[in-house]
């Protein structure tokens, strides 16, 4: 993990939680003559108990010393959530409690970032289903035998790795795109077809940013994340706001609801799932949440 990268990062988060906050929040009072957002950097360090040099430098991104006590100060002085404070620690690199250490990515060579297409030669795929080069296929076994329940693969940066017919027939063939394009979150974003498909489309493109976010911080430095985020800020003005203003979220079971133009509504819970042997790697799985959406699941394989 690059040092650099992630003091960068944790200086951006923690600013942007400070600017977030009023005075009256913080239990603060106004006062007059406010030029910044927020609360001023006097003001956190205030009320986390430390040197205004120390915090000053943290959000300059300069090497200094942290520590768990002092970071939950500040925390505690920005009224983090759950989720933000996790992400501060991971940020920190400060080793974190068991249930929520998080994984060591494992190399990973099957990504796919826009712009940057592996070798069409190596892809090994097969209408209407496919799999990356490299992935267990014992993963694309399974995927076949849950449908017509749609199901697929991502990697650590949301690459699609592998499918069943099901999930072809919901987004759309992904072997319709290029190969550097098949990333669930360039199509979430630059796809008028799946944009359409998803009802509450902004509140969930909105929380899968929360969710990338997140993943890029224990990847910081990583030149996939890099690129990708680029790629994505560049293409989408959405996701070029919602990612600067550093909203964290972690994936929860939900129930995802979809107007599809062949089989109309359909209501699916969405489960993921991670193997053992590569915690980097997740199967997404779209179980009917009621029978009209089950008897319509086989619609979506013609």
């Amino acid at each position: 993990m690059d040092s650099s990268a992630r003091r960068r990062e944790l200086a951006a988060f923690v600013r942007s939680r400070r600017e977030r906050l009023s005075p009256r929040d913080a239990g603060l009072l106004p006062g007059p003559r406010r030029r910044t957002p927020g609360l001023r950097r006097e003001e956190v360090a205030q009320l986390s108990g430390v040197s205004v040099t120390w915090y000053t430098w943290l959000e300059q991104a300069r090497k200094i010393r942290v520590s768990r006590q002092v970071l939950d100060a500040v925390a505690d002085a920005l009224r983090m959530t759950d989720q933000e404070r996790r992400h501060l620690l991971t940020l920190s690199g400060v080793l974190l409690p068991p249930d929520v250490l998080p994984d060591v990515p494992p190399d990973v060579p099957t990504d796919a970032l826009p712009g940057v297409p592996p070798d069409a030669s190596e892809a090994g795929e097969t209408p209407g289903s496919g799999a990356a080069a490299g992935l267990n296929p014992l993963y694309q076994r399974l995927l076949d035998e849950l449908s017509p329940r749609p199901a697929y693969v991502i990697g650590p940066c949301w690459d699609l790795l592998a499918w069943n017919r099901a999930h072809a027939g919901l987004i759309g063939d992904p072997l319709q795109w290029p190969a550097g394009e098949r990333n669930m979150l360039w199509l979430l974003f630059t796809q008028p077809r799946i944009r359409s498909l998803v009802v509450g489309w902004e509140t969930d493109a909105r929380h899968l940013v929360g969710q990338y976010r997140a993943a890029a911080a224990r990847h910081a430095g990583d030149p996939r994340f890099e690129r990708l985020t680029r790629a994505l800020s560049a293409a989408s003005g959405e996701f070029r706001q919602w990612w600067t203003e550093h909203g964290i979220a972690t994936f929860e079971t939900t129930r995802k609801e979809f107007d599809h133009p062949a089989a109309g509504r359909l209501s699916l819970d969405c489960s993921k799932l991670a193997p053992e042997e590569n915690t980097e790697v997740k199967m997404v799985i779209y179980l009917p949440a009621d029978e009209a959406s089950r008897a319509k699941l086989p619609l979506l394989e013609l």
